[in-house]
């Protein structure tokens, strides 16, 4: 018998003992493609030498030093590359274990920074439905994924949310693209001015939005009016590029492919690449700023802030990820990608949309593609198409309530950076026999 906390007690996941390249080896020998790393963690895939051997060299210097007392050489250099590759005026970067993490202290550096700017009265947050930030208390708050929030409604803080930015579903017959990004991101401005505009701290949005709705991307121009709009009523922007940040879309960065910079970023997954528990969050010099010549103390803070070991295999991931030529590798293999999901599901009776960027890919799974009606929630469809790829040896990630939290499903694919195109065959082939075992 286990003592194991599982995610699922009814479920009897098999035991995984080793991993090499794109692929996860259980007990019994079986080997599993990884076509999602998880949850868009593993962009390195398995076993890279160079990213253990950093961590190993680490640990035979220095495992561990509090960050109330010291800073550590990986955390200084980690700090230099990630503000040297990014957009906008990012400056400061607060390392923490995980992208909950991350977002969490993303809310609360928001809110203090507006009390240190004597504007204490700007305590509200706007976010979007149909996304997802965490699941500590103030990020679940933030996030819109119903399914997630229902049962904890009474902790939650009071967050505004918005509709998504979500082109398949909300874009209006004769609407352009265009049309309807603005459309979608003056609701911002119409909320704020609801709820007035001296009350609101932060609007937070995903780039591309992850687990929830599948890779889903923005329309055209949308995020730079929401940028407009934050700078016009002051308003801090927060990007969580938890999951589709540090390459994964093609760019260092997912926001750099619209054309602007946050405030604040929240970055983790492919961070460390699985090696390492890390995420961080990076802020201008005018949010850090107002902190260190005010009160001089970010009231937040966790033990492991800042590890060194983490540090260390961060700085070898990011090392990995600018200097092999991964990123152009994830625009061309994500094209290819595209390409092969488009030729297998293009025509396919129950894919309605097909969407994302780079190696972050989504598949939207619909009773009838005509009218785009769902399948009824009752059939579980995303939770079988799983189980069904699992058996075929693929590890992928399918979801459900990709509408509104209770109707849709949803496959979400973000295989490694390494990712070769024999691989991309496997992948596809095995997404269909589980689309096919199912539907």
């Amino acid at each position: 018998m286990s003592h194991v906390f599982p995610r699922h007690s009814k479920l009897n996941p098999p035991t995984a003992i080793a991993g090499e390249g794109c692929y996860l080896i259980d007990s019994n020998g079986k080997r599993y493609l990884d076509g999602s790393g998880g949850a868009a963690v593993s962009c390195l895939g398995h076993s890279d030498a160079e990213v253990t051997a950093a961590i190993k060299a680490q640990l035979d210097k220095l495992a561990f030093a509090h960050s109330g007392f010291f800073t550590s050489e990986p955390a200084e250099a980690l700090a230099d590359l990630l503000i040297e590759h990014a957009p906008g005026q990012l400056n400061r970067v607060y390392f923490v274990s995980g992208g909950s993490e991350a977002t969490e202290s993303a809310i609360k550096l928001a809110r203090q920074y507006w009390v240190e700017k004597g504007e204490p009265q700007r305590g509200r947050l706007i976010a979007r439905k149909q996304s997802y930030h965490g699941n500590t208390i103030g990020a679940l708050s933030a996030g819109g994924n119903a399914w997630r929030r229902a049962q904890f409604g009474p902790l939650l803080l009071d967050v505004s949310h918005i509709d998504p930015c979500y082109e398949y579903r909300l874009r209006q017959d004769g609407e352009t693209a265009e049309e309807y990004g603005l459309r979608a991101a003056n609701a911002l401005e119409d909320e704020i001015l609801r709820v007035g505009p001296e009350t609101v701290m932060a609007f937070m949005a995903e780039p591309v939005v992850g687990a929830t709705v599948g890779a889903l991307e923005p329309a055209p121009g949308y995020f730079r009016r929401i940028r407009e709009i934050c700078d016009t009523y002051g308003v801090l922007l927060i990007l969580d590029e938890v999951m589709c940040g540090m390459g994964r879309t093609g760019t260092f960065f997912a926001c750099e492919q619209d054309g602007i910079a946050p405030d604040i970023a929240c970055i983790a997954k492919g961070l460390g690449a699985g090696y390492q528990p890390i995420g961080a969050m990076l802020c201008t010099s005018d949010v850090y700023d107002t902190i260190a010549n005010g009160s001089g103390f970010f009231q937040h803070g966790h033990t492991y802030i800042g590890h060194p070991v983490a540090a260390a295999g961060g700085l070898a991931v990011v090392s990995a990820i600018l200097n092999r030529g991964l990123l152009p590798r994830v625009r061309e293999q994500g094209d290819k990608l595209q390409e092969r999901l488009s030729d297998r599901f293009g025509q396919h009776p129950h894919v309605g949309d097909l969407r994302g960027r780079g190696l972050f890919r989504g598949i939207e799974l619909v009773e009838n593609r005509e009218t785009r009606e769902p399948f009824d929630p009752s059939l579980g469809i995303a939770g079988k198409i799983k189980k069904a790829g699992f058996e075929a040896g693929l590890v992928f990630y399918p979801m459900s309530g990709t509408i509104d939290g209770k109707r849709g499903d949803h496959i979400l694919l973000a295989p490694p950076f390494i990712i070769n195109d024999d691989q991309l065959d496997e992948l596809t082939d095995k997404v269909e026999t589980a689309i096919s075992t199912v539907i």
